[in-house]
Parts: structure tokens; C-alpha cells; sequence
């Protein structure tokens, strides 16, 4: 394990990786150029939202986030949550390449961040004030910080759906070779259309 790797905030937030994702892996469908967002058979990655238990755990999630972080992709493929007047009514860091001036809808402001995904945590950091900062995706971003050790906990969201192909959120290059950090269970929870399932990333195992 590469020595810069490691949590970096100790005594501070938990920052959380966050996504959903089928039983192979992935966590959209195939064919995004033709069906963005989800690819194609991807809308059912997020099905368990439809629930009134799948729900009540992403309100809890949020319930105890401060900041949130999440790709340019993400962003523009949900015209930046307008039709939800911003969504989340707490601080979004975008980690993106074109710079753009923040955009605040509602309680949420939106700050774009071209200095990378290690920047763009150590900001949400600092704006969550203690409170976890949660890290929605897409999988470019969440394997950034897993590459980067920056991950405390990663929840996966694991969807009864083997895709076959589409955006993959691990790959053979994730960790240049290496073993990833060891993990250990936290919880365990089943909704209707989906396992949910929490990680303790520990960096500091051999």
C-alpha cells in the first residue's frame, strides 16, 4: 500500500462513498450516448428509491452529511438537481475541469472545483463542520478518492440486476496493482429491490 495513501482528516468528518450498483458491478447500463443518465437498463439501479424504506435510508444518509461531492457528469445529466430547487440544502462540491462561478438553488450552493477530488473533499471537509461528507459519484470520482485513500466508508447499494456491461465502479487499475483497503462490515440492511450494504475502509491494515 503506497505510503500516501490513508485517512487525511483524522478527528474530523467521515467521508462516505455512496452509490448503486448491480450484482456485476456496474453502476450504470451500457449505451449512455444514447440513454444518458442511467444507460440502457440502468433505471433500475435506483429503484429502491421508489420505497418507503429505500427512502427513509437515503433521509437518514443525508440527515447526517454536511457536505456533499460529485462529478461534472452528475451534475450536468441532472441540470444540477432545477427541478428539485437544488436538492440537497447543504454545501456540493463539483469536481470538474471547466470553471464555472458556484450556482446556488434554494439552500444548496454549488461550488466547482478544479483542483481535483482531493481538493474538492478537503473543501467539503472544512464546509461540513464535523458532519460526514458524502460522496454520490459518479464512479470516476468515487474510484479518485478510493485511489487516493480518502474514503472512510463505502456504502453500496447492491441491485438484484446483472447488466453485463455499462460504467464499472471497480476496475483491475484501481489501485495501480495494489490490495485496496481492508474492509469491514458495519451493517447489512435489505429493502425492497435492493441490499445495502456498509464498509469501514481501514488503510492502515497490512
Amino acid at each position: 500500500m503506497s505510503s500516501g495513501r490513508g485517512r487525511v482528516y483524522p478527528g474530523m468528518a467521515t467521508v462516505e462513498a455512496d452509490i448503486s450498483m448491480s450484482v456485476d458491478g456496474y453502476v450504470t447500463g451500457p449505451d449512455l450516448d444514447t440513454h444518458p443518465g442511467y444507460g440502457r437498463g440502468g433505471e433500475r439501479l435506483h429503484a429502491w428509491l421508489g420505497h418507503d424504506e429505500g427512502r427513509r435510508l437515503s433521509a437518514a444518509t443525508f440527515a447526517a452529511s454536511g457536505a456533499v461531492v460529485t462529478g461534472r457528469r452528475v451534475y450536468d445529466d441532472t441540470d444540477g438537481w432545477a427541478s428539485e430547487n437544488g436538492f440537497f440544502g447543504m454545501p456540493v462540491f463539483v469536481v470538474t475541469h471547466r470553471p464555472h462561478e458556484p450556482v446556488t438553488r434554494g439552500g444548496t450552493t454549488f461550488t466547482f472545483v478544479t483542483g481535483g477530488v482531493r481538493a474538492a473533499i478537503g473543501a467539503a471537509v472544512t464546509a461540513a463542520g464535523g458532519r460526514n461528507v458524502h460522496i454520490m459519484g459518479g464512479a470516476s470520482v468515487i474510484r479518485q478518492a478510493l485511489r487516493a485513500g480518502l474514503v472512510n466508508r463505502l456504502r453500496l447499494h447492491v441491485v438484484p440486476l446483472l447488466l453485463g456491461s455499462g460504467t464499472a465502479l471497480f476496475d483491475t487499475a484501481l489501485f495501480d496493482g495494489e490490495p485496496g483497503p481492508a474492509l469491514e462490515i458495519e451493517e447489512a440492511v435489505g429493502t425492497p429491490e435492493a441490499t445495502h450494504l456498509s464498509y469501514r475502509c481501514d488503510w492502515l491494515a497490512p
